[in-house]
């Protein structure tokens, strides 16, 4: 159970993985560096006693490298106590120096093992597992989840939070606890999530939830809105190629209620008073990665339709450089999984500061909606693949709900205005569809492309945000060096780059909504060709002035200009994903990333 779970986790590390069991009052593990599959070959061949109480974990390193020594669980030097451990624990070197002092023998690199011995030597004064997590918490500073289990203690497993997730799934005679309902949801759909600075203590029975102090805490519980099957590849080689599929219907949830008997937009989660989005003077959108790129785009919408001022900035950077917020600051931080750690980093300084914020969120019960003043759920299913593909369609989707309800909230979009656009964005689940029908020509470029070092892409207006998203996938899953450009920039210096069959992909807006940059672009286009570049032109359907300049036409439906980038993005995502198979890597799990990253 405990390995079968981990195998739905894997997406958020996969250097090495473990398990420990409580059986026969003792413990035993076991551990593997690499891929879960070694650590199922493991079992196998050595395999632990069966138990009813155990604990696992898939690693994405961080102190120490992936080697079985580094990998988890950690045991204290007895071998009663084991620990995983999300996170990163910041002054494990002073606890490690102290532990050894005392005459403890650390075994690893990591900085989970402290705690493990922290535990054991707490544990052995109070008697009391949960008693001994609060001790140990109330020393640690960083981001941390926390999972123990003792074999003097064998029917409790313990938990903490702080920064990092966890979850409960509330089952009958079995409780789980997990950093996603997808390790559990095999076998219940209600779940708990847990507070910061909280410690959870599971029997099979019941569920026990304090704070670090040890205070009583309130919880709140929530029912899983998906099944099992949609965390599996349904027939699909990849859970990419799966979820890039899957596009068509999570848009037309993520449009699913938001409109109301009379025609107005309603955005239910959005509990910030009208009156406040009036007043706002300033929008912020915060994000890192491909969420980061949805912000890029959902900038243009924004400014477009409400006519307020619109950054967008790298959550990572953002706190940083002492930003200028206040009252009238309306933040959106973009997050698929609700617990990137720079973006809730950059959050909780908006709200120091006092802004608003509004968080658009795949996962329900996930930390930034949790923090937030608003949510947007973009309702797009559980998203396993590392890349993202489904997630930012609906982010993008999300992000133009928001500038259309602030638009009608403001009054710069009329009522007929707001529901024109809405049917357009009605319409643009099918549109995908029609995309991903026309495909095999990109994959058959694709495969042919496998053995190139450089690709370019270029774009202007929304486009350039979608060149940045193409070329980011074919840096997470083929490990090519790609470069995403404002073609307007080529000639300030990247057209230096353009050598003979130089593959470019260029994102062309269309002729009808931005007639002056359609011009420009078919002139970066010439100028690209003119030095022996291999031309990936990506250009809506009729559109004929692009074609002589063409040595690759890809076709997408004509789409208004704000909201082509929901079908443009679409070929690249394949193009990248096939290119990536194409070269043998591994399509789900590139190398060195995780999915979720919960550490700054």
């Amino acid at each position: 159970m405990v390995v079968a779970g981990l195998r739905r986790l894997e997406y958020r590390g996969y250097d090495s993985a473990g398990v420990a069991v409580l059986a026969d009052g003792g413990l035993a593990a076991a551990r593997k560096a690499g891929k879960l599959v070694n650590l199922e070959k493991e079992l196998v061949e050595r395999p632990l006693p069966g138990g009813m109480v155990g604990i696992g974990h898939t690693r994405w390193a961080t102190h120490g490298g992936p080697t079985d020594a580094n990998a988890h669980p950690h045991l204290d030097n007895a071998g009663r106590v084991a620990v995983v451990h999300n996170g990163i624990i910041e002054n494990f070197a002073a606890l490690r120096e102290e532990l050894a002092g005392r005459g403890h023998v650390l075994r690893s690199e990591t900085d989970t093992e402290v705690v493990a011995h922290l535990l054991a030597e707490e544990f052995s004064a109070t008697g009391d597992l949960a008693e001994a997590m609060r001790l140990v918490c109330r020393r640690l500073d960083g981001a941390f989840t926390l999972v123990a289990v003792h074999a003097d203690q064998p029917e409790t497993v313990v938990g903490a939070r702080r920064n990092s997730p966890l979850v409960v799934g509330v089952g009958e005679g079995e409780n789980f606890l997990a950093s996603d309902v997808s390790a559990f949801i095999a076998h219940t759909r209600s779940a708990i999530e847990l507070g910061q600075d909280q410690v959870v203590e599971l029997t099979r029975d019941g569920v026990a939830v304090t704070g670090f102090d040890g205070a009583p805490a309130v919880v709140r519980a929530f029912h899983v809105d998906w099944d099992a099957s949609a965390a599996e590849k349904g027939g699909h080689d990849h859970f990419m190629l799966k979820e890039i599929a899957e596009q068509p219907k999570a848009v037309a949830d993520t449009l699913l209620g938001r409109i109301d008997a009379s025609g107005r937009l309603t955005l239910d989660e959005v509990r910030i008073p009208a009156e406040v989005l009036r007043e706002a003077d300033k929008i912020v959108i915060v994000a890192c990665g491909t969420a980061f790129h949805a912000g890029l785009i959902a900038k243009y919408a924004i400014e477009h339709w409400t006519r307020i001022p619109c950054e967008v900035e790298l959550a990572s950077e953002f706190r940083y450089r002492d930003p200028i917020l206040g009252a009238r600051t309306l933040v959106v931080a973009i997050s698929q999984s609700g617990e990137t750690m720079d973006t809730l980093m950059a959050l909780r300084h908006a709200r120091e500061q006092g802004a608003k914020v509004l968080a658009v969120c795949n996962t329900n019960g996930s930390t930034i909606p949790r923090e937030s003043d608003a949510v947007l759920y973009t309702h797009a299913g559980p998203e396993i693949a590392v890349a993202s593909t489904k997630a930012f369609l609906t982010q993008l989707v999300a992000c133009y709900l928001l500038a259309l309800y602030l638009g009608q909230v403001r009054g710069t979009k009329w009522g007929d205005e707001v529901r024109a656009v809405v049917r357009e964005l009605a319409r643009i689940g099918e549109e995908v569809e029609r995309v991903l029908e026309t495909m095999e020509p990109v994959r058959t470029l694709a495969r042919s492309l496998a053995d190139k070092d450089t690709i370019l892409f270029l774009g202007r207006h929304v486009g350039h945000p979608v060149a940045l998203e193409g070329a980011l996938k074919l840096k997470e899953l083929a490990y090519m060096h790609a470069e995403g450009f404002a073609a307007g920039e080529l000639k300030h210096g990247p057209i230096a780059l353009v050598e003979e069959d130089l593959p470019v992909v260029v994102v062309v807006p269309s002729p009808k909504g931005r007639s002056v940059l359609h011009d420009k672009i078919v002139s970066n286009i010439q100028e690209i060709r003119a030095r022996g570049a291999r031309t990936i032109v990506i250009a809506e359907e009729g559109d004929e002035t692009v074609v002589p300049f063409a040595d690759h036409l890809v076709r997408i439906p004509a789409t208004p200009t704000l909201l082509q980038p929901l079908v443009a993005t679409v070929p690249l995502q394949v193009f990248a994903c096939e290119l990536a198979t194409a070269r043998g890597n591994e399509v789900d799990q590139p190398r060195n990333l995780a999915k979720s990253v919960t550490v700054e």
